[in-house]
């Protein structure tokens, strides 16, 4: 069922990653996780209720795992994207692409290179910063 795959991809893995790694952290007394989210995590999307339902997940996730580990010293983040040009938009035809892009402040879709950038940041964050979920949109949102 698809409702069942899209939780097992995107919220699932998120929680069985961080089962594996969180005791090796632990013992190392050093680690951060930083999990990739969405703008529809936060705000929800129509015709998007199940993705918006695991990116919202991973939300609350992270800033509960958060609240658990920030004692540890280990923090937890997530950086949420608003459309970033991957083929995960390639459903789109131009005139849909065209629609969404008009609707994004900075006119554009971002990068997989501005995503990840973001996300190395986030990991060179001082380790105070955490529980947050931060925005790469555009201004979109």
């Amino acid at each position: 069922m698809q409702w069942d795959d899209i939780i097992r991809t995107n919220l699932s893995s998120v929680f069985y990653t961080s089962r594996v790694i969180i005791p090796y952290f632990l013992q190392e007394k050093h680690g951060r996780i930083i999990n990739v989210s969405s703008v529809w995590g936060s705000v929800g999307a129509s015709t998007e209720v199940a993705y918006s339902t695991t990116k919202g997940g991973i939300n609350a996730f992270t800033k509960a795992l958060a609240k658990e580990l920030a004692p540890s010293g280990i923090p937890v983040n997530a950086v949420a994207c608003g459309m970033i040009d991957t083929s995960m938009n390639s459903f789109l035809d131009p005139e849909e692409l065209a629609a969404v892009i008009d609707e994004i402040p900075a006119g554009r879709a971002g990068t997989p290179q501005e995503a990840a950038a973001l996300i190395r940041q986030v990991a060179e964050a001082p380790d105070y910063m955490t529980g947050q979920i931060i925005t790469l949109d555009g201004g979109w949102i």
